[in-house]
């Protein structure tokens, strides 16, 4: 990277991660002297971790309706004027091998570092100077932005906060965008941990415990929205794709349904049992569709109580047909969830009524831009959050003044 000892600069980004990077690249190559300076030692931490170190770098059904926001319409320019395809042919570009996994959902074929490596060198091309280690201190405008640091002052005629949300502080997250976008006087949303597993209390926990480690493929839903997807028992409670997609959703006192036997009507089948298999326990019969443990489980918590285990024949219709409608519309009551500590997004942030969805510019702060995963945009799992990095990066960086 250029290490010239100048301190003033067409544009001044904050942030070393995906939506910085992407930014800094794209008004880089249209001639902008850029900076970007970040506190941590390393560029792109979260990049690496993505996807289970492989970078599930967007997906291909990224659409404005796969996305949450105060305004859904908000996001429609950025991922119009930047699309999944476009970086897809990016990484092409790089020869970067990748696959698609599940729902649309694209990975390196090899490590997380290939995406990485590619924007550093996209940056490196564009003569991006890169500053790690700088912790900032202030930030204020008059004609220009000035940003002291523990290295000096750097001042631009513009500046991108791109410093991401507030999951995973162990990665270096902390809510320094909205602290600025705050001394800016900028109206933010109500912020959440998103993508993230569900806690639980008292019964609905004593059951979950001993079923740790056992994943299944479920719908869960919150309100009118339902997610297909495997669901995974923890020591907690509930993690999985279809929990996090859930969890987007959910807030506290909100009920979550779950139904464990997708496409198929329990309570038919358990009926159907009595009179194919009458000398069986319910427990037994189940385990042709859920798990042993689980069925188990299920079966003792949710028939009633019988001082020997009853045959399945033995039992009421009524009490057979309650186990089947619990399977198939297990209520729940999630007691909350595992924080930011866990989770992979921050749900809301920066109100898109502050900024304009063309460039991501403060409209009452010229000059300030605000990208990435603190602006009140949150994608499902899956790739959606990058593709919104991508793409909000690269309208700021195409309007950048020079």
């Amino acid at each position: 990277m250029n290490t010239k000892s100048n301190t003033d600069f067409d544009a001044i980004i904050i942030g070393a991660g995906a939506a910085g990077l992407f930014c800094a690249m794209t008004a880089g190559a249209r001639g902008l002297r850029v900076l970007v300076l970040d506190h941590a030692d390393t560029p792109g931490k979260k990049i690496l971790i993505s996807g289970g170190g492989r970078c599930n770098f967007t997906n291909l059904e990224s659409t404005p309706d796969r996305f949450l926001s105060k305004n859904p319409h908000f996001c429609k320019s950025a991922l119009a004027q930047y699309t999944q395809y476009d970086f897809i042919d990016l990484v092409q570009k790089h020869k970067i091998a990748y696959h698609e996994k599940t729902l649309g959902q694209l990975f390196c074929d090899g490590s997380a570092k290939l995406i990485l490596q590619m924007l550093l060198g996209e940056c490196k091309a564009a003569s991006v100077d890169l500053r790690l280690n700088h912790v900032i201190t202030d930030i204020t405008k008059s004609d220009r932005f000035q940003i002291t640091t523990n290295y000096g002052t750097f001042s631009a005629r513009s500046c991108v906060l791109a410093t991401g949300g507030l999951s995973i502080p162990k990665m270096g997250a902390t809510g320094f965008t909205h602290k600025i976008a705050k001394q800016f006087k900028l109206s933010q949303t109500q912020t959440y941990p998103g993508l993230v597993p569900l806690t639980f209390s008292d019964q609905d926990l004593q059951l979950m415990t001993p079923l740790s480690g056992i994943a299944l493929n479920v719908i869960a839903r919150v309100g009118e929205t339902a997610f297909q997807e495997n669901m995974l028992f923890t020591h907690r409670g509930l993690s999985g794709p279809a929990i996090l997609q859930a969890s987007n959703y959910w807030r506290i006192g909100d009920p979550l349904h779950i139904d464990l036997l997708p496409g198929i009507d329990a309570s038919t089948f358990l009926l159907a049992q009595k009179k194919s298999n009458p000398k069986s326990e319910p427990k037994t019969v189940l385990t042709a569709h859920l798990p042993t443990r689980l069925a188990h489980a299920i079966s003792m918590a949710h028939l009633p109580e019988y001082e020997t285990p009853r045959m399945i024949g033995e039992i009421a219709d009524r009490d057979l047909n309650h186990l089947g409608l619990t399977i198939n519309q297990w209520l729940l009551e999630p007691s909350g969830s595992e924080g930011y500590a866990k989770a992979e997004v921050t749900v809301g942030g920066i109100d898109t009524a502050a900024l304009s969805s063309k460039t991501m510019e403060a409209n009452a702060v010229p000059g300030l831009y605000i990208i990435g995963e603190a602006v009140d945009v949150t994608g499902w799992l899956g790739g959606y959050n990058f593709q919104w990095a991508w793409s909000s990066g690269w309208v700021a960086g195409q309007a950048l003044a020079n």
